[in-house]
């Protein structure tokens, strides 16, 4: 049995969160902003499911290094 993976759990749930203030961000008109919350926000998710695939333990902090950048740009 596979144990459950808390932050691939996280990181799927704040994509939607992120979609949600995305909606918010354009309905008062906050294009350029709504766009770079949505692309950086749902890329952390991606990066730490591309970590769980990784090669090599390098490869792992280098995945995992991302999505904490593409964190801290969302914030």
């Amino acid at each position: 049995m596979e144990k459950e993976n808390v932050i691939l759990n996280k990181t799927f749930e704040f994509a939607f969160d992120i979609q949600d203030l995305e909606d918010k961000l354009v309905e008062v008109k906050k294009f350029v902003l709504a766009k770079q919350v949505a692309r950086s926000g749902s890329s952390i998710g991606a990066n730490v499911r591309e970590a769980q695939r990784a090669v090599s333990p390098a490869d792992f902090i280098n995945k995992m290094s991302i999505a904490l950048k593409e964190a801290d740009e969302t914030s």
